[in-house]
């Protein structure tokens, strides 16, 4: 591993309003915008509402992005939190084991948000959302800690394309299919009907499955290699040039993620080679328009809203679990919603669910709690 060539530095404010914006959607901004296509009709929102729900299989939304965008920013925030462990002399080993550490309780907290605290573990879900992002990150750091920018940058394509390749080659026939990238018919949901315990999420086929999680480590890379421009100093003193950069590599990507869709395509489900250069692209993009915004414009007062949810990412997402903020919204604001006509209620009430989950936020953030794994 080469020697970082930038010392400390300090947090990336426009990562935390990305982080936050994109938790946004699931803690109930879908809602808002769902609820404003019913009361107004218009088709921007109409528009918007179509891009709030997954697709079923091939294709790509919206929505299909705020899992993968996650997983990116947790990529892009590891060179930074490396770079501060090793300027304070942590051991190699150290950081190894903080890794682990982390991807397996990620493992843990997801099945525990799954299934709540059960004991039939014949009948429970074990790949999950928090799992994958755990897993991936982890294998991720560890590419990452053991190679340099070229080798990474093999990795990061060489994972996507031998995933494919497999499963072109292989494609399963347990099920009678003969598409080898339909959900009966893909390697990756033979493997996971095979190897995983308890039940998969779709029955024959569970979207955070055991080997559709390779391709995953692309994205969590991706992220790292965009971190560790970040963090070079490479065109630290032309800011506009490096986002210029960053900008024709994201188009690059997209652009070569559509084209991959001819032949491979875009899914979520199977997270994809084209899903994977489609998303990492757009979530490249987002983060260029954040980090010129509000790193290079200095424009940040807009985005502490963002800042305060991007603060505290897994605890929201727990406490969703947890804590019925639905029913708080009701109880705060159902007298409100009483009194408009019955197509707001929908809309009052998912303002208030962001509302609550933004206050509750804000009150950890103002006593300093963070919940870090």
């Amino acid at each position: 591993m080469e020697k970082e060539t930038k010392p400390a530095s300090k947090r990336l404010y426009s990562l935390d309003a990305l982080r936050g914006f994109d938790m946004f959607w699931i803690m109930g901004g879908e809602g808002i915008f769902i609820s404003l296509a019913a009361i107004t009709g218009w088709p921007v929102f109409q528009w918007c509402a179509t891009q709030l729900d997954h697709v079923p299989w091939h294709g790509f939304v919206f929505y299909d992005m705020i899992f993968p965008l996650f997983l990116f920013i947790a990529g892009i925030s590891f060179p930074f939190s490396l770079n501060k462990r090793l300027n304070n002399n942590e051991s190699r080993n150290s950081i190894y084991r903080h890794i682990i550490y982390r991807g397996l309780i990620l493992v843990v907290l997801g099945i525990i948000y799954n299934n709540g605290l059960r004991f039939n573990f014949g009948e429970m879900r074990y790949g999950s959302v928090l799992g994958r992002i755990g897993l991936a990150w982890m294998f991720g750091a560890i590419i990452f800690m053991n190679t340099k920018l070229t080798a990474r940058i093999i990795w990061f394509w060489g994972l996507i394309i031998i995933y494919w390749l497999l499963l072109v080659l292989f494609p399963a026939h347990d099920l009678g299919s003969a598409d080898k990238f339909s959900q009966e018919g893909n390697l990756a949901s033979f493997i996971d009907r095979i190897l995983m315990p308890g039940r998969l999420y779709l029955g024959n086929h569970d979207p955070e499955g055991i080997f559709s999680t390779v391709p995953a480590i692309s994205t969590a890379l991706l992220g790292m290699l965009t971190g560790q421009f970040m963090l070079s100093g490479y065109m630290e003193n032309k800011p506009l040039r490096r986002v210029l950069y960053m900008f024709l590599a994201a188009v690059a990507l997209m652009i070569i993620g559509k084209l991959w869709n001819l032949v491979f395509p875009i899914n979520k489900n199977l997270w994809s080679g084209s899903f994977v250069c489609w998303v990492g692209g757009l979530s490249l993009l987002l983060f260029v328009i954040f980090h010129l915004i509000i790193d290079v414009w200095n424009l940040r007062k807009w985005a502490f809203f963002f800042v305060v949810i991007g603060m505290n990412p897994i605890t929201i997402y727990l406490a969703g679990r947890i804590i019925s903020f639905r029913q708080a919204s009701r109880f705060f604001f159902g007298g409100f919603a009483d009194l408009l006509p019955e197509v707001w209620a929908p809309f009052v009430e998912a303002v208030g669910v962001t509302a609550i989950g933004w206050v509750f936020l804000y009150i950890l953030y103002k006593k300093k709690i963070f919940l870090k794994v």
